[in-house]
């Protein structure tokens, strides 16, 4: 390639293109590597065919979800500060081979539905996010042709640049695995509204008309039904109905020892609830760390009056074993393990719920803040 002004300038322009995209990516995973951990586990068990499974590697999920962040994170750094230029553009090729061809599998197989690219931050589809990956291609590719040019190594420099950029992302995935993400993109986000507690609202019905001329699609309320009744001109294509008064977080439930979903009742309650999750089936996993602090917090919520319950995964007779074990005198509920990892990671985690309202969300390593938090004043903005 010949070191022109031109070719030298978009080698640039492609290197901080790409870069800024590794950057987002690795950061929007960073603030959750459970999360993305979560989700290598999904391809796991999704790409398993026949006797061939990744059984064995399921255990190293959050050790390769901390790895695979903190390579595309350094990947970014190198690409925009230039630094071991020729390292970087192969990493780069390598990295992006292997995403391009897993989301066209993904894409064809439709196996994972959510690659996890981003994240909770950024939801794509597995064609957009396999295009994405096809666009930066491109740059990649140029990148690779051009990196020799102009390009002086500086080794020490360099080296600051690598390993200031390992442990960097490295202390910021430890941080956000010991405590809950520093930012939550997920539905159970401190001051979220998860429903609606107006008695007076009332449910909405929704219809959607096709026109059979232009393809256009429009939603109206039913009841403006009477204007889309041509059916030479509209095609009814489905109706849905909102009711304001459901949980806001989709496959969500708080299932009594009857079965009997108790989510509404309990988080529209008027007064403070707090809700300790407990999201792994095996009870042992909480660890005598977690132990101390569930036992911590239930003694407070006795001696102020508050209601406090157990969200659990685990088959109810495991539950209450559990608690009478550890003399615990609380109620429980049953959720799936999944929504109970997109309400809070940690296990246990404490939320605190009033009035339908996330009010506060806590890791059990920061158990001291629920004791420390303002339960007489509604409008305290809460830290995790």
């Amino acid at each position: 390639m010949k070191d022109t002004r031109l070719n030298y300038t978009l080698n640039i322009i492609a290197r901080w293109f790409v870069g800024l995209v590794f950057l987002f990516s690795s950061f929007t995973k960073g603030v959750d590597p459970l999360g993305t951990g979560f989700k290598v586990q999904e391809y796991m068990t999704a790409w398993s065919i026949g006797g061939f499974t990744f059984e064995w590697a399921l255990p190293m999920a959050n050790f390769l979800s901390v790895a695979l962040i903190c390579a595309e994170f350094v990947v970014g750094v190198l690409l925009i500060t230039g630094a071991f230029r020729r390292l970087s553009a192969w990493l780069l090729v390598a990295m992006m081979l292997f995403f391009t061809v897993t989301t066209l599998i993904d894409a064809i197989t439709n196996k994972v539905t959510d690659c996890g690219c981003f994240g909770d931050a950024v939801k794509l589809t597995n064609w957009q996010t396999f295009w994405k990956n096809v666009v930066l291609d491109v740059p990649t590719v140029w990148i690779f042709l051009t990196q020799k040019l102009r390009y002086r190594p500086r080794f020490e420099r360099d080296m600051i640049i690598l390993i200031a950029a390992v442990a960097v992302m490295i202390g910021f995935e430890v941080y956000n695995i010991n405590n809950e993400p520093c930012i939550d993109f997920r539905s159970w986000k401190v001051g979220k509204r998860m429903m609606q507690t107006d008695e007076s609202l009332q449910m909405k019905s929704y219809m959607t008309y096709k026109n059979l001329q232009t393809g256009e699609e429009v939603e109206i309320e039913t009841k403006d039904w009477e204007a889309y009744q041509d059916e030479t001109v509209w095609q009814l294509t489905g109706t849905r109905v909102v009711d304001p008064h459901e949980i806001d977080a989709d496959g969500f439930s708080m299932l009594d020892m009857d079965g009997n979903d108790m989510s509404v009742d309990m988080l529209s309650s008027p007064d403070y609830l707090l809700i300790a999750t407990l999201p792994d089936p095996d009870l042992d996993e909480i660890g005598p760390k977690g132990l101390r602090a569930l036992k911590a917090v239930t003694q407070f919520a006795m001696d102020n009056d508050i209601q406090m319950v157990v969200l659990a995964s685990a088959l109810p007779e495991d539950v209450q074993s559990f608690l009478y074990a550890n003399e615990l005198q609380l109620d429980f509920y049953g959720a799936d393990e999944k929504a109970i990892l997109v309400m809070a990671r940690a296990m246990p985690a404490f939320v605190l719920m009033k009035d339908g309202v996330v009010m506060g969300k806590w890791h059990y390593r920061n158990f001291r803040k629920v004791l420390d938090y303002d339960f007489e004043g509604n409008d305290k903005e809460t830290e995790k």
